[in-house]
């Protein structure tokens, strides 16, 4: 092992300690297919959402930390079960009506309401994939309607068939009496009505590959393979078959799905195979607490986030305390671009221990860039919320005043920061902003401070202006200092929360913020300017 394996497997990076799972997992001998395969799972029943690009960030930094620890060559494969039959219409889709009528089928047979795919599953694979390209991920993409209809998978279904009693024998005791009478791993596809079946099976024939139900509206018998894209297995089933056939060594998956990891591993191991290694994340939840949900479409979309915000601080937001539910929506943006800022910055004065654990090395596969910040995204939106920023030309011409030499040509990250701001304000800000005019014990400090701030010398720093702040406040006894502040932030900007006052007025401009000032003493409503 190298020295720098060596320092990675110090460090306090959950990335190194899954990479070495599977360093042990293979630290005799290479697995006889050659390479280490990792794998991530999408159902296409909705559209895609965050969470699944956040698996596939999350399993590609395991592998990229993996490539470090060992030689043996990688695979990620993006599997999506879109074979999978169509239970529930989603919300945020159109023509409900159609899509009602096509419940059932698997959703590669379902209709594509945005009329773009061939159908449902299609579209949305195809959206997964293009955000997934979007951020330069190594992955092949495979479909679980092509595995099984081309016959990949058709080895690994006989082998289920004639291991059937032991496969139902796992899951049996997880249902309850009246589905545990019914259950088979096995969901026949109607050869009328082409929707995938949840019927008991009355016979089986191993040497034939075969099963057999009672059709739900004759009653007669139907016979047919188990191979060939015929039948589709239960879920978790599925899951274990999928592990065997590929010969999957590594796959993560939510919390809820604990139960479902260790039921379909019990199952790999009666097939005969080892289950991959495997790590539980939190799960993302909406404004209100509530699980991210593909039919209720209640998170933020990878084309939101990205919006308002860097494709790097949505990866640093995925990469940060995987074990800890959080909440995926607006209001998490400006802190997650300013803290992705805060580690670059970090990563360049930091020895090699600390930069293995630092997110911005796994984020930029061990080279972050080296270009610096000089404002912060929070700055940005506050001054914004002064000059109600409606283009990213007003935000510049303070900036050029502020940072010596900063042009959107010589400056092209901080540009497109700018450009999230202002669409951030635009959309999030600006709509919630609350002014209100300062008490008497407020006017009277606020005087003293424009006072103070007249008399400054030209060449006065943020720190310095800082300390005026700071000072203003103690002398005008406010019982908490915090209060001062927040009176400047609800007078002067129109929220409860702000910026260090002596950055964003050395931004904004002494004179600037005098005037400004000036205008709330005089009785001037902000916010109705």
């Amino acid at each position: 092992m190298s020295s720098d394996a060596e320092i990675a497997l110090s460090s306090n990076s959950w990335a190194f300690a899954e990479a070495k799972k599977l360093a042990d997992r293979y630290a005799k001998k290479a697995p006889e297919k050659g390479y280490v395969l990792f794998e991530t799972g999408y159902g296409p029943s909705g559209l895609p959402h965050l969470g699944t690009f956040g698996e596939v960030a999350r399993t590609s930094w395991v592998r990229y930390a993996f490539s470090l620890l060992s030689d043996i060559p990688t695979r990620l494969i993006a599997f999506s079960d879109d074979m999978d039959g169509f239970r529930k219409v989603p919300a945020n889709v159109p023509q409900q009506e159609l899509m009602t009528a096509n419940l059932d089928k698997p959703l590669t047979q379902v209709p594509d309401p945005f009329g773009t795919h061939d159908s449902f599953g299609a579209h949305n694979n195809a959206r997964l994939q293009v955000f997934l390209n979007q951020f330069g991920f190594d992955y092949e993409f495979k479909s679980s309607t092509e595995a099984y209809k081309s016959g990949e998978f058709d080895e690994t279904l006989k082998l289920i068939l004639q291991n059937y009693d032991a496969v139902i024998n796992v899951i049996l005791p997880t249902l309850g009496p009246e589905r545990r009478a019914t259950y088979s791993p096995f969901l026949p596809i109607c050869p009328k009505s082409g929707k995938v079946l949840q019927v008991p099976i009355t016979a089986r024939d191993v040497e034939a590959a075969t099963v057999t139900y009672a059709d739900p509206e004759t009653g007669e018998d139907i016979t047919v393979l188990v191979t060939g894209g015929h039948c589709k297995l239960q879920w978790k089933v599925d899951w274990a078959m999928r592990w065997y056939a590929l010969d999957v060594d590594y796959e993560m998956a939510g919390k809820d799905l604990i139960d479902s990891v260790t039921l379909s591993s019990k199952i790999v191991r009666v097939l005969g195979k080892r289950p991959p290694e495997g790590f539980n994340y939190e799960l993302f939840l909406d404004q209100d607490g509530k699980k991210i949900s593909k039919s209720k479409g209640n998170g933020i979309t990878i084309d939101e986030w990205l919006t308002y915000a860097s494709p790097e601080s949505l990866s640093l937001y995925m990469y940060q305390n995987p074990k800890k539910a959080k909440r995926l929506h607006f209001d998490v943006i400006p802190k997650a671009v300013d803290e992705y800022f805060t580690f670059a910055e970090k990563f360049k004065e930091q020895e090699a221990k600390q930069r293995f654990a630092n997110p911005v090395w796994h984020i930029h596969a061990g080279n972050p860039p080296k270009e610096g910040m000089p404002i912060s995204f929070g700055m940005l939106l506050n001054l914004a919320a002064v000059v109600n920023a409606d283009e990213a030309s007003v935000l510049w011409g303070f900036i050029t005043r502020y940072a010596d030499g900063a042009t959107p040509e010589n400056n092209p990250s901080l540009d497109k920061l700018v450009g999230y701001a202002v669409s951030y304000y635009r959309d999030f800000v600006k709509p919630n902003k609350v002014y209100r005019l300062p008490n008497d014990q407020e006017t009277i400090a606020m005087t003293q401070l424009v006072n103070k701030l007249r008399a400054l010398d030209a060449t006065a720093e943020a720190g310095d202006i800082q300390t005026i702040v700071f000072e203003v406040g103690k002398e005008n006894e406010f019982e908490n200092l915090r209060d001062w502040f927040k009176a400047l932030y609800e007078t002067l900007l129109g929220q409860s929360q702000g910026p260090r006052m002596g950055s964003f007025i050395s931004l904004y401009g002494v004179n600037e913020t005098v005037s400004l000032i000036d205008r709330v003493l005089a009785g001037e409503d902000l916010g109705a300017a």
